[in-house]
């Protein structure tokens, strides 16, 4: 009975690590380097959760139509270390956001850089050419 407990201990603890390996990705795998982009919208949610903080975004476009757009950012927990808070980005708030675009052609982003008001905030990319924005 211990060995089939033993078993079962282990099987989960294998499933339960897999998780997070498998829901982080590295730049590469998701995002094009040589394709990026610049948005302008309105913060529509804001997922502050690991292993990275997503933004979503409606970017009202030249036509008057709205695109819906989410941007990957950092850790929340590196992100909080150099001096980001929940509330930096609210809800309903105009935000430019500087990165690359997602391989699948989505409206999938990696954020480099946040412009709240003009102000430049580094969102934490994973992009390994970004200059320190790790």
């Amino acid at each position: 009975m211990r060995t089939i407990a033993r078993v079962f201990l282990a099987t989960a603890a294998a499933l339960l690590l897999q998780v997070p390996v498998a829901a982080h990705h590295s730049f590469a795998a998701q995002f094009d380097g040589d394709k990026p982009v610049v948005l302008k919208g309105v913060i529509t949610k804001v997922d502050w959760r690991n292993p990275h903080l997503w933004v979503y975004l409606d970017v009202h476009e030249a036509d008057g139509t709205v695109t819906k757009w989410e941007c990957e950012g950092g850790a929340p927990n590196a992100l909080t270390r150099q001096g980001w808070s929940r509330d930096h980005l609210k809800l309903g708030e105009e935000l430019t956001v500087e990165g690359w675009r997602a391989k699948n052609g989505t409206n999938t982003c990696n954020a480099r850089t946040w412009r709240i008001n003009g102000q430049a905030i580094l969102a934490g990319s994973s992009n390994p050419t970004a200059g320190g924005n790790r």
